[in-house]
């Protein structure tokens, strides 16, 4: 009886083998306990005869997280080109007298570089180390080397090359609390968010100790993290209203606990750096008489939505410059590692280039005229942020394919595909796939909300044919780890 069931087990694996791939996912699908209870959208396309290989729910419409990215990045690519860079700016309204003192403010004008910070640009895996306020000091010193002794005003964080449009519509409240969803602005220092370090006091009773990194104050931190015995546990709460610099900490940690890091975000991104500028210049040796704040564009300030030309730079004396790395190289950053800021400064910066103003209207306008051009039409998708944060975001698993197909067909083609992750290899694809027939195949975006997980891009299958896919999962509750396991499975019946 044994050898009776082993053979009809063997036969129904050949069985299942010699099916279609049509026929293998629908078995995975059913089969599979995770995958039962789950609103999945899918389709695969052969991308050298335009064929649909497989197709589940394809037209309906899916919250897609960050595969959102997708649409934006590939906007950015075409509509400003790979080279295009961003300017940082140190003005004043007129040079240094003899005794080398600036006659009023100083202004930071932010020109939406996303990566004035400690990150290694070409993209790298692995974590971020360095100086995250060396780029300010870098200009910081070159205000200096111009003569610079005194400024008699303040220092101004200037960020009105882009509205002020800090949140999208859609976003959670706590977004904003941490790195997920800090304030969108021109003017973007560390990826607008800090890190708090809290690690035990050296007896038990007393206040936990806080660091911060950069090293700059900026909230006002309630601290009532008490340091426990050792062995207890660590429990570590923080909450901040959003628009308040107000912070409360609270909880318990143990003696020789290693601590734990809390990434903040920073409330206004502009003011920030023009307190980070204050205090490299004051460390250079020039006075500043004045405070450090901020000058945002408002939309309310700009009825007619026009700004100056996109070509512009701000008015007044240039004391100090810094010319970003082309815009390929954050692409790569921005997809790679799925940052959501850098993703809303690639939308404002299209309606900043294309349309003459940084907002997030202006972007959406250009991304409509684009999906249109990539054969996308506006009923196959609703997009409120740049980033896939939003969970008002719909789009159709048909609309994701069009886009790649659209894209792999383009001269853009290389510098496309090599903003996407690698499955075994980089991004945030770098643990996935493992030793299977997958890895180093699969080159895709995912995708992560509460409840939602996404997988789009391409696979280059075994026998050399590529094919453009995209896999949507909604309205699960089990686990997110068996859910991108059933996605990496049928990518891997894919590449079969």
């Amino acid at each position: 009886m044994r050898g009776r069931a082993s053979v009809l087990g063997m036969a129904a694996a050949c069985c299942l083998h010699a099916a279609s791939l049509a026929e293998r996912i629908d078995h995975l699908l059913e089969t599979t306990p995770a995958a039962s209870a789950v609103f999945w959208g899918i389709q695969v396309v052969d991308l050298a005869t335009g064929k649909t290989l497989y197709e589940q729910n394809s037209r309906r419409f899916f919250v897609p997280a960050s595969n959102t990215k997708l649409l934006t990045t590939a906007m950015a690519l075409t509509r400003l080109g790979p080279d295009y860079t961003f300017v940082t700016r140190v003005m004043a309204d007129g040079p240094p007298d003899r005794e080398g003192r600036i006659a009023g403010p100083l202004r930071l004008a932010g020109g939406g570089d996303p990566n004035l910070s400690a990150r290694a640009v070409p993209y790298q895996t692995g974590a971020i180390h360095g100086n995250p306020l060396a780029a300010i000091e870098e200009l910081a010193g070159q205000v200096a080397a111009r003569g610079v002794k005194r400024i008699a005003g303040d220092i101004v964080g200037d960020d009105t090359w882009y509205l002020w449009q800090p949140y999208a519509a859609g976003w959670g409240i706590e977004d904003p609390e941490s790195d997920d969803g800090p304030a969108v602005s021109a003017l973007t220092i560390a990826d607008n968010a800090l890190t708090l370090n809290v690690r035990p006091a050296t007896r038990e009773g007393d206040l936990a100790v806080l660091a911060l990194n950069p090293p700059l104050e900026y909230y006002r931190l309630d601290n009532r993290i008490r340091t426990v015995a050792a062995g207890g546990e660590r429990r570590i709460h923080f909450d901040r209203v959003p628009g308040s610099l107000d912070a409360r900490l609270w909880g318990t940690i143990p003696l020789r606990d290693r601590g734990q890091d809390l990434l903040l975000g920073i409330e206004d991104p502009a003011r920030y750096a023009a307190e980070a500028l204050r205090q490299a210049l004051e460390d250079l040796g020039v006075t500043v008489e004045g405070s450090a704040v901020a000058l945002h564009q408002w939309p309310d300030q700009a009825p007619d939505l026009l700004q100056a030309p996109a070509g512009a730079p701000p008015a007044g004396v240039e004391l100090a410059r810094r010319v970003s790395a082309p815009l390929l190289e954050d692409l790569r950053i921005t997809v790679k590692a799925s940052q959501n800021l850098h993703a809303e400064l690639d939308l404002r910066a299209v309606g900043r280039a294309r349309r003459n103003m940084g907002s997030f209207e202006a972007g959406l306008e250009e991304l409509k005229t684009f999906l249109g051009e990539a054969g996308i039409e506006p009923e196959a998708y609703n997009i409120r942020d740049g980033s896939g944060l939003a969970r008002l975001n719909l789009v159709t698993p048909a609309a994701m394919v069009k886009l790649l197909r659209f894209l792999y067909a383009s001269p853009a083609r290389d510098n496309w595909i090599s903003l996407l992750p690698v499955g075994g290899r980089d991004g945030t694809l770098s643990t996935r796939f493992g030793d299977t027939p997958a890895a180093g195949r699969v080159h895709a975006k995912t995708g992560s909300l509460s409840h939602v997980s996404a997988l789009s891009g391409y696979i280059q299958r075994l026998n050399g044919d590529w094919v453009a896919f995209s896999i949507l999962a909604n309205n699960y509750n089990g686990g997110t780890a068996d859910i991108r396991g059933v996605m990496d499975r049928i990518c891997n019946l894919i590449v079969e």
